[in-house]
């Protein structure tokens, strides 16, 4: 089986901790991290193992992509995505929702992981 092939969107203290433990996992391939602010702390980490980074999500959707992992916490997010998922006819890429990735890490931490959001609004 292949590595998957990962998106995140969301690269805050939401976002972070979680693209550590993908970045560490040999079975996945971060292909890109997107946040509008691109002074957040997993920008830097994703930089640091070379990983695309940028502010527009929208540059990261491809079908090859097998899992996008939203944390924004954005409703508009989340409807830009399944928009994009109809109009290309895309049926290979699943999107995971906040709650979803919250309740893994908090699996992985062993306790409830909240999440945490600034005030930047996706448009």
């Amino acid at each position: 089986m292949q590595a998957f092939q990962i998106v995140v969107i969301g690269a805050g203290q939401t976002g972070t901790p979680l693209l550590q433990q993908l970045l560490d996992a040999p079975f996945v391939q971060v292909r890109g991290v997107a946040d509008l602010d691109l002074n957040q702390p997993g920008i830097a980490l994703a930089r640091t193992h070379g990983v695309r980074v940028t502010a527009n999500f929208m540059e990261l959707l491809e079908p090859t992509v097998d899992i996008i992992i939203d944390v924004t916490g954005s409703h508009q997010v989340r409807e830009q995505l399944r928009n994009n998922m109809v109009e290309t006819g895309n049926t290979h890429t699943l999107i995971m929702h906040e709650a979803i990735a919250l309740l893994m890490m908090s699996l992985s931490a062993g306790r409830m992981v909240a999440s945490k959001h600034a005030d930047l609004e996706y448009s």
